[in-house]
């Protein structure tokens, strides 16, 4: 499962979603985690209501299942949530490891409802099943 984090020192959780300067990635397992890719954004970064600079973010993140942030917009949260990205605001700044860490603990166990459709996220049938297709109803 892939996972996101909204920071400006790549250490910790310690950015709004808009302003980051840099989204990392990481794949976490019961196993393990490693980290994938970071993304880094330049640029005017801060709160100005274009929509647009969210645009590259989005597609940086889009084969994550969770996206950690220190702060994010109303209409940012919904487009996050809408490509199927469960955001988690931090309410602090958080080390990156220790988040991960903490989730792979709770995957070793029993994850919670969200997070076990966070982590299906990926692997649902490539192809709709048609079984009842050929069944005409002549009511």
């Amino acid at each position: 499962m892939k996972i996101a984090f909204s920071t400006q020192d790549k250490q910790r959780v310690d950015a709004h979603f808009g302003w980051a300067k840099n989204i990392l990635v990481y794949d976490v397992t019961p196993a393990g985690y490693s980290f994938v890719e970071n993304f880094e954004f330049g640029g005017k970064l801060e709160e100005d209501g274009d929509e647009d600079k969210l645009a590259p973010k989005l597609e940086a993140i889009k084969d994550c299942a969770i996206l950690y942030v220190a702060a994010i917009g109303g209409s940012a949260a919904a487009r996050v949530v809408a490509t199927k990205i469960h955001p988690i605001k931090v309410p602090q700044p958080e080390p990156i490891l220790d988040i991960l860490e903490k989730l792979q603990d709770v995957l070793k166990g029993t994850p919670p409802p969200w997070l076990r459709k966070a982590l299906q996220k990926g692997t649902e049938a490539a192809t709709p099943n048609f079984e009842d297709e050929d069944e005409v109803n002549h009511g």
